[in-house]
């Protein structure tokens, strides 16, 4: 086993939280060294094709980021989002992500999960990528998640809606321009505009 391998993938593994076999691939490290490296207990398999420095603390988002290591595609939003975006007083313990159309859910993430499909600009549109302890993660802007919180108020409640959205208003963490865009993009325009009046009264 290549020492200069070895030494790559440890680098790579303690910067994070958790590193999917995809990424040390990309990073040039054979899917053999990381086979003997988690055999011989040098690196912590933390679940299907995930890996951690065994020094490694657990993140404060370690799920979120575990979560999103094993499905690429998917983008963190609601509940998990606003949580991020650090609004409103949820704390979910499900992993709220969103993702296209016919792609597949990932499977044994050990993670209790809540899958949304979107589909179009609703799904493309207000992704950002932000670093969580080192690790990049997808998740949706703030006022794009507000809108998707009306749009799906049926799953995450009205009041959980409402209260994002006047905390973030209050804090000036979203302008009316982007709401007004994001609720356009998600259909959500005439459902939102008597709150959205109701801010600027």
């Amino acid at each position: 086993m290549s020492s200069a391998h070895a030494d790559k993938l440890l680098r790579i593994a303690q910067a994070q939280p958790a590193v999917s076999a995809r990424e040390l691939s990309a990073a040039g490290v054979p899917p053999r060294v990381i086979s003997r490296m988690a055999a011989g207990g040098r690196l912590r398999r933390v679940g299907r094709g995930l890996y951690a420095g065994i020094e490694a603390s657990p993140s404060a988002h370690q799920s979120v980021v575990e979560v999103t290591k094993q499905a690429p595609k998917a983008v963190v939003c609601l509940l998990s989002a606003l949580e991020i975006h650090e609004v409103g007083s949820q704390a979910p313990f499900e992993v709220w992500i969103a993702l296209p159309a016919g792609t597949h859910a990932p499977k044994g993430t050990g993670t209790a999960i809540r899958v949304t499909r979107l589909s179009g600009a609703a799904f493309s549109e207000g992704i950002e990528t932000v670093m969580l302890d080192g690790a990049p993660v997808r998740v949706y802007a703030l006022a794009k998640t507000i809108t998707d919180c009306f749009k799906l108020r049926s799953k995450v409640g009205l009041d959980v809606a409402l209260e994002a959205l006047r905390e973030a208003w209050k804090a000036r963490k979203v302008t009316m321009d982007d709401l007004s865009r994001y609720a356009k993009v998600n259909r959500m325009s005439n459902v939102m505009r008597p709150y959205l009046e109701a801010l600027t009264g």
